[in-house]
């Protein structure tokens, strides 16, 4: 790693983390505003849910909505999906744009002019992404906790919320690794941004259609949203061992394969 680099990459691109962090923040945190509302009309809520069709339901991961009443099952379902999507957005667009960016913004030339090993940029780079992420991460889970606990009505399971938390984080930082190696597979030099988002939106449509049918799961395997589990109302909750080895083996595999594709690539000046 190159310490120079690094703090030259964590200066350029801490604005837009402040900003994903703000706006995410404010999401989590005006949904769990509505808590409160929420619990006082609960009997409506049930009356509403019920001429809901049960296929609709598990699409947006309810299972019995009356747990959804509960302060974490609440945040689970209503604030979550704001970092498993757009979290993941920010990672991806990030990590496919921070070595690909060198080129299309004609800096490449000057950054390997000087006394930089192609290993010292792909790592400094790669550690830039990962702290980003984990802090994005860190923000939002703090910002909904606070927030859970100002309109909470009963305890909140402080392990569940740590362990859907570690999930989201798993997801976001797979995806940055899904960007970097889009990065090293782009032949001409070009923002891919939207190619990325809409990648993460594609994928998370497919983890939805496979939840509403038993005949449809098995396409849910495709999409790393059918990883994450946010059943916290149940009482054996936990970070699955498999889920866990899932996101970790896919997430190095694909570093890897990055680093070695980034030793070979032609760069463009």
């Amino acid at each position: 790693m190159n310490g120079n680099l690094f703090f030259k990459e964590m200066k350029r691109n801490a604005p837009a983390l402040i900003l994903w962090m703000v706006v995410i923040s404010i999401l989590v945190s005006f949904a769990m505003s509505l808590y409160p509302s929420v619990i006082e009309n609960q009997s409506k809520v049930f009356e509403m849910m019920n001429l809901v069709p049960e296929e609709v339901l598990r699409l947006i991961g309810i299972q019995d909505f009356r747990d959804k009443l509960k302060p974490l099952e609440f945040y689970a379902v209503n604030n979550v999906i704001y970092m498993m999507v757009l979290g993941s957005i920010y990672a991806i667009v990030m990590s496919s744009n921070i070595l690909l960016g060198e080129e299309y913004n004609k800096t490449a030339e000057y950054l390997l002019s000087r006394p930089l090993t192609r290993s010292d940029i792909f790592i400094s780079k790669m550690l830039i992404l990962i702290l980003f992420v984990l802090i994005l991460n860190m923000v939002v889970a703090l910002s909904g906790l606070l927030t859970m606990k100002l309109v909470q009505h009963e305890p909140v399971d402080i392990k569940a919320f740590f362990i859907v938390s570690v999930y989201t984080l798993l997801l976001n930082i797979q995806f940055a690794a899904i960007g970097l190696i889009i990065s090293t597979l782009v032949k001409r030099p070009k923002p891919i941004t939207t190619f990325c988002a809409g990648l993460v939106m594609v994928l998370y449509f497919i983890h939805t259609i496979s939840k509403m049918t038993d005949g449809a799961a098995i396409i849910g395997y495709l999409s790393p949203f059918s990883y994450v589990d946010l059943n916290t109302s149940d009482t054996a909750y936990r970070l699955e061992i498999w889920h866990l080895l899932f996101f970790l083996t896919t997430t190095l595999l694909l570093t890897g394969i990055s680093f070695k594709l980034y030793q070979r690539r032609d760069i463009y000046t």
